[in-house]
């Protein structure tokens, strides 16, 4: 049996594979099965949040099992490539020494094999993609191959991974509907919020070894302002969430500048739709309904329970947001309903 990654669960079914597998699995952090979820989830939530202007369709379960298969094979891909690059620097932190490269329980020519192995399992993915989907998707490798180096260049490298993490949301808007707009993008931004608060938590476990090895990270840059920096980043991720709810579909229908009829060559003419300012007034109300369990979860059960000393309590509360996921794409499908 292969030494146990110290995040990872002593029971899992990794352990119970055959020896010869393990570095393999471990490699794709297949025992920490929270990264592929974090990677997939934002891809149902794009589907959820088109179901708000073209509805629910059984195609969707489709787009769903394709993006959890690309998420589990791309997200084994990227680890393996990030573990490639960084295998020196890893052997230097404790929770990463006992990692397949850095404990040399394989090779870094097995790991190349591996990682063109799991994209051919991406490639497959991606051909049964429609064509906007598919140009997206690609969009994503640059981001997917600067990501291990971020850490070495900016103290922002969370921002990185969030763009790169949350890029299924665009894939996914776009196979459903064939098109991409403005709320889609605010909605992503929101998610590359929600990404650098929890990744912020989840670097305090390394702060000490980071900053003796030279790592950069959000919970190096915020220092004692750690926990406000995630709140921050939560609070934005919220506003730019409920703000993309709002303006989703027929934003142009409820919006103040719909009320706006005719226009003269000195003056404009408003007219007031009582009903539509209502409507308008109601949904903003719905929204922040809907959002409530996400908003909950962030600022009531993470951002006050996180200790930036507590590096046990960090880990947990970084794999509960597998739950504010759902809980997230819970909201857009009953708003869609």
């Amino acid at each position: 049996m292969q030494p146990v990654i110290k995040d990872a669960a002593r029971n899992h079914w990794v352990y119970k594979m055959p020896t010869a597998w393990q570095p393999f699995l471990q490699l794709s952090r297949l025992d920490r099965p929270i990264g592929y979820w974090l990677l997939a989830l934002p891809g149902w939530i794009g589907l959820a949040f088109a179901s708000l202007s073209y509805g629910l369709d059984v195609s969707d379960l489709k787009w769903a099992v394709l993006i959890l298969i690309g998420a589990v094979a791309m997200r084994g891909a990227g680890c393996t490539y990030n573990d490639i690059v960084d295998q020196d620097l890893d052997a230097q932190v404790e929770r990463k020494a006992l990692r397949p490269l850095p404990a040399s329980t394989i090779s870094t020519k097995q790991a190349w094999v591996w990682l063109f192995a799991q994209c051919g399992i991406g490639l497959i993915v991606l051909l049964c993609l429609p064509r906007l989907a598919q140009i997206i998707s690609l969009g994503s490798i640059p981001l997917v191959a600067a990501y291990p180096f971020m850490k070495r260049i900016t103290w922002w490298p969370q921002v990185w991974l969030g763009m790169t993490f949350n890029w299924a949301v665009l894939v996914a808007y776009a196979a459903k509907t064939g098109t991409i707009n403005t709320p889609l993008f605010v909605l992503y931004a929101g998610l590359i919020f929600w990404t650098i608060g929890y990744d912020t938590i989840y670097a305090c476990q390394d702060i000490e070894d980071d900053a003796f090895v030279g790592i950069k990270s959000t919970a190096r840059r915020f220092g004692k302002h750690v926990k406000l920096g995630v709140g921050v980043c939560y609070l934005l991720c919220l506003t730019l969430i409920g703000f993309s709810l709002l303006i989703n579909g027929s934003y142009a229908q409820y919006s103040c500048g719909s009320f706006i009829y005719g226009y003269g060559f000195e003056n404009i003419e408003i007219e007031l739709n009582i009903r539509e300012v209502f409507s308008f007034i109601f949904r903003m109300g719905l929204a922040q309904v809907v959002l409530f369990p996400f908003f909950i979860h962030l600022l009531g059960w993470q951002f006050l329970r996180f200790r930036p000393s507590d590096g046990k309590r960090a880990l947990k509360i970084f794999k509960s947001n597998g739950l504010a996921a759902l809980l997230l794409a819970m909201a857009f499908y009953i708003w869609a309903i």
